[in-house]
């Protein structure tokens, strides 16, 4: 059995596989949510710049570049792994992150799925593991060891 959405409700699971309703098109929720998260971690990086350089009086413009990839670190971390178990883009497109076994994800994995996905935009071919595994995980997913779902309502 398998629970998704947190909501209690079980769905009957064939042996390693979440419920085919569990996965239904949420590879094209997923580019949506994808779109949706970028545009928020790149206003909160534009925000904590612009107030860091602010504070230090432009002194520490040469060492905020990479603030981007700390934000989505702890962006994807702290939502993936909070009490709704999806980034706020994610949530917009009904879609939830669990561990491959069901159980709620952690930070780190939450985190390092993040972080994963990023660095899967350098050597897009990738992505493409997606439409060969059965459970429309991206490899970032496998290497995490969590899969995506859609919510159940």
């Amino acid at each position: 059995m398998y629970e998704a959405g947190g909501d209690g409700r079980i769905y009957p699971v064939a042996p390693g596989l979440p419920p085919r309703e569990a996965l239904a098109g949420v590879r094209t929720r997923r580019v949506f949510a994808v779109c949706l998260d970028f545009f928020a971690v790149a206003l909160l990086s534009a925000a904590l710049w612009l107030a860091l350089l602010v504070l230090s009086f432009g002194l520490s413009a040469l060492l905020l570049p990479p603030l981007f990839p700390l934000v989505a670190f702890f962006y994807n971390g702290l939502t993936v792994s909070g009490w709704r178990r999806a980034t706020p883009g994610m949530r917009a497109m009904d879609l939830e992150v669990r561990l491959a076994n069901g159980a709620p994800t952690p930070f780190l994995n939450a985190a390092v799925q993040g972080v994963l996905f990023y660095v899967s935009w350098l050597f897009p071919p990738l992505l493409l593991v997606t439409f060969v595994t059965p459970d429309k995980r991206c490899l970032h997913d496998i290497l995490a060891d969590v899969i995506v779902l859609r919510r159940a309502d």
